[in-house]
């Protein structure tokens, strides 16, 4: 399983056969948008449930039930309940492969935001990049490391007990998943662990992430093709130990959605790890001192039109509200001056506008890349004091601004 970026922050998804990897409020509640039911918090990183995760753990118990009735006929309707215990039990282990994931990173002083369980697995979503390949190498590789080790326990325990038994089919259902999805994941290709072990590789050689990003999401893109034309074929030939004469026109169309929705989701992240990656090596370019509105001094009781009228005399953009000392203790905000009819102007003072200057709201001019982000997240707000080393104000930083740049910074073609 996996870990993508975004804006700074890496969110790797990865899609598998049952996996994926490239994470508030009271246990079985939702806690924050899209995040879906929280379940726990071990190691101090919220783990969630998606509600697509339900559907999947249906549709797991419905064909893992068939495939009991066949195995064990005398289980009757309660194979759907043995089979309900399997679908949990392997996302249990798709769990433990996403928290091997998080503690390598915790172990990094690489912050983790969440991890999600959702349709086609788990995805742990780690903070920040890693600082050398050496580290994107392990923190990729203890995800399908583990997935082994549970499939060699797995297959220790039904070796233990007797075979034909209950506890033998989920045992070594669990050890066949487990390796399946420690393969899927050690394919070479972005958004998987394999991949992130190739880019890892690439970026050792050559010396330059950007490099090993480009051949990991190419590789990637291949491997999208590959699953999309080959799943297919190797269902209908036989090739996956199917009689081809037990395969009917709804298991044909079942292979080939099931191919198209891996092949898309593989694709997708490639795309989107080639994305974050022109971001990061743009991200440098993201500096306060240029994003910053000039700004105009005025009093709380300056009445909105007069201190308009300063600021376009200044050639400025932005309102700083100071004290009889000239001390900046207010911001006023753009959405609030937007908000007042012109005809009304002469009458609203600034001060009604403003919000109130916290330390968390003030930013060094100097202030750049993720440094900038990180700070921007850390206090989120719509306008910022930009101020010299000295305490001198240099102007506003507005969140809109920094937010087209960023986007503009996307839209820029890699090195």
């Amino acid at each position: 399983m996996k870990k993508d970026e975004e804006s700074g922050e890496r969110e790797r998804a990865r899609p598998g056969t049952g996996t994926a990897d490239p994470g508030g409020g009271k246990r079985g509640r939702p806690a924050e948008p899209g995040g879906g039911i929280l379940m726990g918090r071990p190691f101090g990183v919220p783990v969630y449930v998606a509600p697509s995760w339900f559907l999947v753990a249906a549709l797991i118990t419905w064909v893992f039930g068939g495939q009991l009735d066949r195995v064990l006929p005398e289980l009757g309707g309660a194979r759907y309940l043995v089979s309900l215990f399997f679908a949990v039990a392997f996302y249990a282990s798709v769990l433990v492969h996403e928290l091997a994931h998080t503690v390598a990173a915790l172990r990094y002083k690489l912050p983790v935001r969440r991890i999600q369980l959702q349709f086609f697995g788990g995805v742990s979503e780690i903070e920040k990049e890693s600082e050398t390949p050496g580290r994107e190498f392990v923190l990729a590789f203890v995800g399908p490391l583990l997935s082994l080790v549970l499939a060699a326990v797995f297959y220790a325990g039904m070796r233990a007990v007797e075979p034909g038994t209950v506890p033998g089919v989920l045992l070594a259902g669990l050890m066949i998943s487990n390796l399946i999805v420690a393969a899927f994941n050690l394919l070479p290709g972005l958004p998987l662990d394999g991949g992130r072990m190739l880019r890892a590789v690439v970026w050792k050689i050559t010396g330059k992430p950007m490099s090993g990003t480009v051949a990991a999401a190419w590789v990637g893109r291949a491997l999208a093709v590959a699953v999309l034309v080959g799943l297919p074929l190797l269902t209908h030939t036989g090739a996956l130990g199917n009689s081809t004469e037990d395969i009917g026109g709804m298991e044909t169309v079942t292979d080939a959605l099931l191919a198209a929705i891996l092949a898309a989701i593989i694709w997708t992240g490639a795309g989107n790890s080639l994305r974050m990656a022109r971001l990061r090596e743009h991200l440098p370019e993201l500096r306060a001192r240029a994003l910053t509105r000039r700004a105009v001094p005025v009093a709380s009781d300056t009445p909105l039109s007069e201190a308009l009228r300063r600021a376009n005399e200044a050639g400025a953009r932005a309102l700083v509200v100071v004290d009889g000392h000239g001390d900046p203790t207010a911001l006023v905000r753009e959405a609030g001056i937007v908000g007042v009819p012109e005809h009304r102007r002469p009458w609203v003072a600034v001060g009604g506008l403003a919000q109130d200057l916290t330390d968390g709201m003030r930013v060094p001019a100097e202030l750049a890349g993720e440094a900038l982000l990180d700070r921007l997240r850390a206090n989120p707000a719509s306008e910022y004091l930009v101020v010299e080393e000295t305490g001198e104000i240099y102007g506003v930083l507005s969140t809109a601004d920094v937010e087209r740049a960023f986007v503009a910074a996307m839209a820029r073609p890699g090195t």
